[in-house]
């Protein structure tokens, strides 16, 4: 039997833990910027993570590691972080380069609970992360322009938890959040930073691309 109050509360709890400010300098030029995805394979009993390790400038795929593992835990809605996050760290955990900073795709504190699973995984891994989603789990906003960079802010009860951009026009837009050790305007500018033409940054399109099977090497 699952416990899904205590798990609710253990995400309340860590919310609180999430740093909302960025860690790093005015002057920071990170390294290496990771992308992470996570999917489900044979009928969702296998929780499959990417992490896609790309060299900044360049956006250049320098590494990646997968992870498959038997899914602990059944879908349930606002827990999906728990569901997710096995596989992120043991993906982490096969890593030569240690990324400056991780997109993850999914919500940051765009969540129900502020804690979404790049928040759990930036927490869990201690790095600096961004959530990366492609619709949105809560919160309001007013239609954003068809021109590409048009952007409005994702609000709940008077709260900004995250930026709904277009990141290419005809595409749906992306809910940006902050996930952990960075504030929202980095986390806007650094998406920005890593598109190449696509609707997706860089980073979560090979690590979306690797996990899907999508990129064959």
């Amino acid at each position: 039997m699952i416990d899904t109050k205590a798990l609710r509360q253990e995400q309340i709890e860590k919310s609180r833990q999430v740093i909302r400010h960025d860690v790093f300098s005015a002057s920071f030029t990170p390294k290496f910027i990771a992308g992470a995805d996570v999917g489900f394979e044979k009928s969702g009993t296998v929780t499959c993570a990417a992490i896609a390790v790309l060299q900044y400038p360049s956006l250049e795929l320098v590494e990646y590691q997968i992870a498959r593992i038997d899914t602990l835990l059944p879908y349930i809605p606002g827990l999906l972080s728990f569901r997710e996050y096995p596989a992120l760290m043991a993906a982490w955990q096969k890593l030569r380069l240690r990324p400056d900073l991780v997109m993850v795709d999914g919500q940051g504190i765009a969540h129900p609970r502020r804690f979404g699973v790049a928040s759990h995984f930036g927490l869990l891994a201690d790095i600096p992360t961004i959530g990366v989603a492609k619709s949105r789990l809560c919160g309001e906003h007013i239609p954003v322009g068809e021109a590409q960079g048009s952007r409005q802010p994702l609000m709940e009860h008077g709260e900004q938890i995250g930026v709904v951009l277009r990141s290419k026009k005809r595409c749906n837009p992306l809910y940006i959040s902050l996930g952990h050790k960075i504030c929202l305007d980095s986390a806007v500018f650094w998406v920005e930073q890593c598109m190449k033409g696509y609707k997706l940054p860089e980073p979560t399109r090979w690590a979306d691309g690797i996990s899907s099977r999508k990129v064959v090497f």
